[in-house]
């Protein structure tokens, strides 16, 4: 790979397997490293081996964390009567940013897919069978593909037996888009879901 050194080469073969990251970026990003001094670059390494090491699954929702409790199920301010299921840990961190959900979490880790070989016993789904008390809601907030779609139509028969309410996230058109490049499945979807003005 012009003339580099083979260590190099490989690192820049490592950061291509990074999503986003394409050949060019991955050799700014070696080189980067290069100039860097030892220190900067021993420190880097050690932040990855600690993130694969010390980050694992909380027991209670099964987020990100890197400890038993994650911070959300450590805080006895939220309301653990409202739970929000979604697909990954990183779904959360997107949520929060709106500052206004007040409920606790629980992480599918993936979704259903028959093609795939992913059934319900592949998911995060036996531990939110236990969490669920008489009058409680969950939030169904899987992505709108059909994936998403078959999980929540999953989740919703699995405890439609059980006295809890269930919800699912609005869908519809997004703020500051143009009509005409809507797509008709999310138009559909904005047309079922509309609200009185």
């Amino acid at each position: 790979m012009n003339g580099l050194p083979k260590s190099v080469e490989t690192l820049i073969l490592e950061f291509t397997k990074f999503p986003g990251i394409g050949k060019k970026t991955a050799q700014r990003l070696a080189f980067y490293i290069l100039s860097s001094s030892k220190e900067e670059a021993v420190r880097f390494a050690s932040t990855v081996v600690d993130v694969k090491t010390l980050v694992a699954a909380c027991t209670v929702c099964g987020a990100m964390s890197d400890e038993d409790l994650c911070e959300i199920c450590k805080n006895n301010k939220r309301d653990d009567s409202i739970i929000c299921v979604v697909e990954r840990s990183e779904d959360i961190s997107v949520l929060e940013r709106t500052n206004s959900f007040v409920g606790v979490y629980h992480v599918l880790g993936g979704l259903l897919s028959p093609l795939d070989g992913i059934g319900p016993d592949k998911l995060n789904i036996e531990t939110l069978k236990n969490r669920l008390k008489s009058g409680m809601e969950i939030i169904l907030a899987t992505s709108a593909s059909l994936e998403g779609d078959a999980t929540a139509l999953y989740l919703q028969k699995l405890f439609e037996e059980k006295k809890i309410i269930i919800t699912r996230l609005a869908r519809g058109l997004p703020v500051g888009g143009e009509l005409e490049y809507t797509d008709e499945a999310t138009l559909l979807r904005a047309l079922e879901g509309r609200t009185s003005f």
